[in-house]
């Protein structure tokens, strides 16, 4: 077995490695290479709450957060000895466990949409899951995603329907159509082209794009009080969908990979408003740990069921890892951190505050135009704009580069529970520095301060 202590191993050959092994060099394609700038650590050791470290011992403040996985901060004391619990029970059984009935019953109590879940170790997995409850449901086969949303599975249904075409049978994405988010016209117009056939429309609540009017004044008052709660509430995008699909007789899917956990304890679907027949978990559920869930309405999901007598089966998830008790103790924890101490407000209050701090330094080095933040305070995403107004991956690059250099990683921005005032000073201290290049390089040219290659698109036919 190969010696991976050594001292003395560049960058370079570090990376030589991983891709020597381990097609993409990463196990996610966003924590690829090409998603990041080239003085980025290589590898990383270990994350203690908002701070990650680099193979060379360098310490970062992370706004990766894992790929937002992780809303606490990396190794919570108290996530940890609940899964450590779960460890000393043996990990997984032979049978049904006390801990994934406890986990699934935690899920129902807490989401007003979910009477029965389905755990797994992954979002793929449950959100291809959930397509197949919908087919098998309404005995109808196609399915509608938002073409402005990137992801939603690695399963050829979805993948198909991105540049990333290659391996994909045109067969396995014939049944897949797009359509425009906030705009349910497009929706309605699939709905009247194929009628009696869309069992699903799949869609984010949101993302730095929200489903209400831009004109609505509440939206900088989020999230006291949440969107629920606006006079105009029913005239929002989410509710249109699901109207549509009520009357189309087709199931409402919302995956809340990224919005369950963060939005609002219980989701997104209740920050909004709305009630789903289906819906997918991962990611923040267990500050982490894999675990991953579809859930819905008892009616749905019992298509899945074996207890139902004559009733024509549905081979749904059966996965050996899906109740493992390790990430079941850590999602029961997380949710009773939850319950005790305002994570959420913690999140979207960070956000304010360092959207806010980010105009400034930005306003300072006269850059308003050039570096935007864009998205409600709980999503944020940073905005480089070249001189002529136009979106430059070569600018972002330069930027997450020189955070780097300043010990700031922020390839996106996930905050944390782990992420304080000291965590918002250092922030802005090193974007400050990062703007001024930021600004020489709009003047004399983004190649003369860029080291390296400037990020690509994931979703790219050819590397």
């Amino acid at each position: 077995m190969a010696d991976l202590n050594e001292d003395g191993i560049t960058a370079e050959e570090w990376r030589a490695r991983l891709h020597g092994v381990i097609p993409g060099g990463a196990h996610t394609y966003s924590r690829g290479d090409d998603q990041f700038p080239a003085n980025a650590p290589p590898l990383l050791t270990h994350g203690k709450g908002a701070y990650v470290w680099g193979i060379d011992g360098k310490r970062y403040l992370d706004y990766g957060m894992a790929l937002r996985a992780v809303t606490l901060g990396y190794a919570d004391e108290r996530v940890n000895a609940a899964a450590f619990a779960e460890m000393q029970k043996g990990v997984n059984l032979t049978r049904a466990t006390l801990t994934e009935l406890t986990a699934a019953q935690a899920l129902v109590d807490l989401v007003p949409s979910v009477e029965m879940v389905k755990f797994a170790k992954n979002g793929s997995n449950v959100t291809t899951a959930a397509v197949k409850i919908a087919r098998a449901y309404t005995g109808r086969r196609l399915v509608c995603v938002p073409r402005q949303q990137p992801f939603f599975s690695f399963d050829d249904w979805f993948i198909g329907t991105t540049t990333l075409k290659r391996g994909v049978p045109s067969a396995h994405v014939s049944n897949t159509l797009l359509f425009d988010y906030g705009d349910p016209a497009s929706l309605q117009r699939l709905f009247d082209q194929h009628p009696g056939e869309i069992a699903a429309v799949m869609l984010e609540p949101a993302t730095t794009m929200v489903p209400c009017a831009s004109s609505c004044e509440q939206i900088a008052q989020w999230p006291n009080p949440p969107c629920s709660a606006c006079p105009r509430n029913a005239d929002n995008f989410l509710h249109k969908v699901q109207a549509i699909c009520r009357d189309g007789g087709a199931l409402f899917i919302l995956d809340e990979m990224i919005t369950g956990f963060r939005w609002h304890i219980a989701g997104a679907q209740v920050f909004f408003g709305v009630t789903p027949d289906i819906t997918t978990f991962g990611k923040g559920m267990a500050n982490g740990y894999s675990v991953a869930a579809v859930a819905g309405r008892r009616e749905v999901m019992q298509v899945g069921s074996i207890d139902q007598p004559g009733m024509e089966r549905t081979f749904l998830l059966s996965t050996t890892h899906g109740a493992e008790m390790p990430g079941l103790g850590a999602f029961l924890e997380t949710v009773q951190i939850y319950r005790n101490e305002d994570v959420t407000g913690h999140l979207w209050a960070y956000g304010r505050k360092l959207k806010a701090g980010l105009q400034q330094v930005a306003g300072r080095h006269g850059l308003q135009q050039h570096f935007k933040l864009d998205g409600p305070d709980i999503s944020l995403n940073y905005l480089t704009l070249d001189a002529n107004g136009n979106a430059s991956l070569a600018l972002r690059t330069l930027f997450a580069q020189e955070m780097l250099a300043r010990g700031v990683m922020m390839p996106w921005i996930a905050v944390s529970q782990a992420h304080g005032e000291a965590e918002l000073q250092a922030t802005l201290d090193a974007a400050d520095g990062a703007l001024g290049v930021f600004k020489q390089a709009l003047a004399d040219g983004v190649e003369k301060h860029l080291v390296g290659a400037a990020i690509k698109p994931v979703f790219r036919s050819h590397n």
